[in-house]
């Protein structure tokens, strides 16, 4: 009984192992891992040109500044105002150290962003390719599985030989049954054939007997009783045989005295 539930958990089991390594479904789980994937990095994507367009936002501003900065110190010079422009220069120095920090930073960035890019398009086109394949493969698994199919029907089909075997013995048996059947029937038609030639020869000798008895008693020869063996063969009947005898006997003796009187 052990034996048996381990059996059925095994099969419930393999039965499982062989659901999840079905083809089409690995096949549909690879498609779905890689949108995901695909969606992942499209979002990293997002965010590093999101972070290169602040970057690039950032140089703008304070390339703005550094501008205002020095049209500020020309100004302040022009009025006379040394010590201003110098404050002012000062300034400017210390956002051009920022600006160009924050350009270096763009165009780590912009390289970063466009590597992003180049990524995600390839990655577009493996998937498409990938799908491509998967929908071809999908379709190879389906036609194999129809051509397992198939071949399972064939297999199953030719199985027909051995009830064709069944078919033969079956007919010989019922050959060598009706051949028996009219053998013994010829037998039996043999036999009766004989027991009807043994009747005629048994009519034939009585009525050679009777004759022979007529032809003694034309010829005064006396009267020779029939054999009561053969009288009664022929006839069946002892006291009608002998009544009809006896009769045959007065007509014949009759007749005969009668002829050799003339």
């Amino acid at each position: 009984m052990l034996k048996r539930f381990w059996n059925l958990i095994k099969s419930l089991f393999g039965a499982g192992l062989d659901k999840l390594e079905d083809p089409e479904l690995l096949l549909s789980q690879a498609q779905t891992e890689m949108r995901e994937m695909h969606a992942k990095n499209r979002e990293r994507a997002v965010q590093a040109i999101t972070q290169k367009n602040n970057l690039q936002q950032m140089v703008d501003d304070t390339q703005k500044r550094v501008d205002m900065l020095q049209g500020k110190a020309e100004l302040a010079l022009k009025r006379g105002d040394r010590d201003l422009a110098l404050q002012l220069l000062k300034e400017k120095q210390q956002f051009e150290v920022t600006l160009s920090a924050t350009r270096e930073s763009l165009n780590q960035a912009i390289e970063t962003s466009e590597a992003v890019k180049t990524a995600i398009k390839r990655e577009e086109e493996r998937i498409r390719q990938k799908t491509a394949e998967a929908l071809a493969l999908k379709a190879q698994w389906k036609n194999s599985q129809i051509q397992i199919a198939m071949n399972k029907a064939l297999d199953g089909m030719q199985g027909i030989d051995d009830t064709e075997q069944s078919f033969g013995r079956a007919q010989a048996k019922i050959k060598n049954a009706t051949s028996e059947m009219m053998a013994r029937s010829e037998l039996a038609k043999q036999k009766v054939e004989n027991r009807m030639s043994e009747l005629d020869v048994a009519e034939g000798d009585v009525a050679a007997e009777s004759e022979l008895a007529a032809l003694e008693s034309k010829l005064g020869l006396g009267s020779t009783p029939v054999p009561q063996t053969t009288v009664k063969a022929a006839t069946g009947g002892e006291s009608d045989i002998e009544r009809q005898l006896a009769e045959l006997e007065a007509k014949v003796g009759g007749g005969g005295g009668t002829g050799s009187g003339s």
